[in-house]
């Protein structure tokens, strides 16, 4: 394509466009001046000098459309950057030789929120030996990746503080290689992030809330698992409260109906005779069910979590 930027820009743009009629002329006289050499009949020529009428019209329509692209206000390079990841997250691989980053090694994703969240993931960076490729999503929301050659270490020994400062939420994804891992690591940190917001100050780590966050990211599996699994117990003369309760106990207790008695401060009878009443109001056996109900129960107690803390602050 013609390059206006390197030939003059819009005063070339200009006197192009301004001195059509001249620019034809002078090349309907070469082509008069060849045809006249080569034998040409009169028919064949005006044929030639339709053709290069049009010809001429798409030259210039190209010079006027390069010349708009280039001259047209180019964004800062932070937000070159931003567009750049998100059409490499949407698919589009040759985005990747743009951006300072190994996207062949490993990857750490990581996404927060909350004022200075940017300064915080940061600071995770800096004692690591690893790359940071750093985003702002939007004005309190950033993405980020750690990478480098080497595999992340233990889940204990991955970067990720004991608390986030106050008005910050930290999620984290799972290690990963490779562009599809650095994609794949991204959504799980994102998935992970609304989680993280319910829990102020508690880093979020995906692997620890997968169930809860995949549930929280569908409005028809959420409004289902409440209709299927909280409504009948709320519908009870307490509104479900020590249903509740009980299942609460019995989850920590990972199904030990001895060790939910002893949380509780009742007998295992008791525990047991209030979860064969759980069972009939849910009509189905907790040991076919006690995923779902976990994990709902899980999201409606982070949910309130959320909302007492957003009135306290």
């Amino acid at each position: 394509m013609f390059d206006v930027r390197q030939q003059g820009g819009p005063r070339l743009e200009g006197r192009l466009i301004g001195r059509r009629a001249e620019i034809e002329e002078a090349v309907a006289d070469v082509l008069a001046e060849e045809a006249e050499a080569c034998g040409v009949g009169a028919e064949e020529l005006r044929s030639l000098l339709r053709t290069q009428a049009a010809l001429v019209d798409r030259l210039l329509a190209a010079i006027s459309e390069e010349h708009a692209r280039a001259s047209a206000p180019q964004p800062p390079p932070s937000v070159q950057r931003v567009e750049r990841v998100q059409r490499l997250l949407a698919g589009d691989a040759s985005e990747a030789a743009g951006i300072a980053y190994d996207f062949g090694a490993w990857h750490l994703g990581v996404g927060a929120y909350g004022p200075g969240c940017m300064e915080v993931v940061r600071s995770l960076a800096d004692p690591l030996d690893r790359q940071l490729l750093l985003v702002r999503a939007d004005e309190l929301t950033v993405w980020a990746w750690l990478g480098g050659r080497r595999p992340f270490a233990s889940r204990e020994a991955q970067p990720r503080p004991a608390e986030a400062p106050p008005g910050v939420s930290l999620a984290f994804g799972e290690p990963a290689t490779g562009l599809a891992g650095w994609r794949r690591t991204h959504r799980q940190a994102r998935a992970a992030l609304p989680i993280a917001r319910l829990r102020p100050r508690k880093p979020t780590r995906y692997a620890d809330v997968a169930l809860v966050a995949t549930i929280a990211g569908d409005d028809l599996l959420a409004s289902s698992l409440r209709e299927l699994y909280l409504a009948p117990l709320q519908r009870g003369r307490d509104d479900g409260a020590r249903a509740l309760e009980t299942l609460r106990a019995y989850f920590a207790a990972e199904g030990n109906a001895s060790s939910a008695a002893a949380i509780l401060g009742v007998s295992r009878r008791t525990v047991s005779n209030r979860l064969h009443a759980i069972e009939a109001r849910l009509g189905c056996c907790l040991a076919t069910c006690a995923m779902e109900v976990e994990a709902v129960l899980r999201l409606e107690d982070l949910e309130g979590a959320g909302a007492e803390a957003r009135l306290a602050s």
